[in-house]
């Protein structure tokens, strides 16, 4: 049934010619130097330490590595993360589909 809703949907902003980045559920990651990245279409905080950051998405899971790491901004669609990131990782889910 999700499968249907995301095909219309789909239909629909191709109609429209919605860019995929605003229309879209997958995640979208901004890297602005080493020391800040927001997350855009995240589903919750796994894990949240001055070291260590585990950002649930959609697609799989995004683990930030460094020091000194806040949570500076959090709404309910996207989350900037500040400090001095080492190493970013991304864990991904497979689909049932695929």
């Amino acid at each position: 049934m999700k499968n249907k809703k995301n095909k219309k949907q789909n239909i629909i902003n191709e109609l429209l010619e919605m860019p995929r980045e605003i229309s879209e559920t997958d995640p979208k990651v901004t890297i602005i130097g080493f020391d800040e990245m927001l997350i855009e279409n995240y589903k919750g905080i796994l894990e949240y330490e001055e070291f260590y950051i585990k950002i649930k998405t959609s697609i799989g899971v995004i683990n930030i590595s460094g020091f000194n790491l806040s949570l500076e901004q959090a709404t309910e669609y996207d989350i900037s993360v500040k400090g001095k990131i080492e190493s970013i990782d991304i864990e991904r889910i497979l689909d049932e589909n695929e």
